[in-house]
């Protein structure tokens, strides 16, 4: 029990420090991230198979970036543990006159929600952002409704040996500017409840992949 007790300690620490990083960057975050990664998240919300009416969570929604790619006649549920990233997607939503987009602050290892309540779940670039992704990549499963779908895009440590390698040197640097660089892909696709339907590379260089899994029935 003490064990268990100091590793929740731990992770909580962690998750403030991630919130810490992301709260300093938030004003500078659609620089770059949108240029860097918008190919990415414009091919994941591509890939939903959007119904009229349907639920759709996006973790770590950050500043909005992806708030135009979402049609209108589904409602859009965004989370993220950083206040400062939420105040702009806040602001980016008010421009847009955009409806059906609720902003709700929250630690993606604690979903406040039911079973079920979503009919997709888009996880872009947080899963190596998160202390206990395993944790996260659960309560994605979770609050999935059976036969929905779950994109997650995230870089994931290379099958290449000396890319591994490096990825895993400089992960203690990545880890203060607000990544790892040494997630296992096995984090996402072992997830129980989620089966994998397909994984293509995105991005620049091909570096990041988006991976699309389904929850079983």
């Amino acid at each position: 029990m003490a064990r268990d007790s100091t590793a929740e300690e731990m992770a909580t620490l962690e998750s403030r420090r991630v919130e810490r990083v992301y709260s300093l960057i938030a004003c500078a975050y659609d620089a770059f991230f949108d240029w860097a990664f918008g190919p990415g998240r414009r091919r994941a919300v591509a890939c939903l198979p959007f119904r009229s009416g349907d639920r759709v969570l996006e973790v770590g929604v950050g500043t909005g970036l992806s708030f135009p790619l979402y049609p209108r006649n589904c409602h859009v549920t965004g989370i993220d543990i950083a206040e400062p990233m939420l105040d702009r997607a806040r602001a980016r939503l008010e421009e847009m006159g955009r409806e059906g987009i609720e902003l709700r602050r929250m630690d993606a290892r604690k979903l406040r929600f039911a079973d079920s309540s979503f009919d997709h779940v888009l996880a872009p670039y947080v899963i190596s952002v998160v202390p206990e992704p395993e944790r996260v990549m659960s309560e994605i499963a979770r609050v999935c409704r059976p036969g929905g779908t779950v994109i997650v895009i995230n870089h994931f440590l290379s099958a290449n040996a000396v890319l591994r390698f490096l990825e895993r040197l400089l992960t203690p640097l990545s880890r203060w500017i607000g990544f790892r660089l040494d997630l296992p892909v096995a984090v996402v696709e072992s997830t129980p409840g989620l089966e994998l339907v397909s994984a293509r590379r995105v991005n620049l260089l091909g570096f990041w992949s988006l991976l699309e899994l389904r929850k079983r029935y």
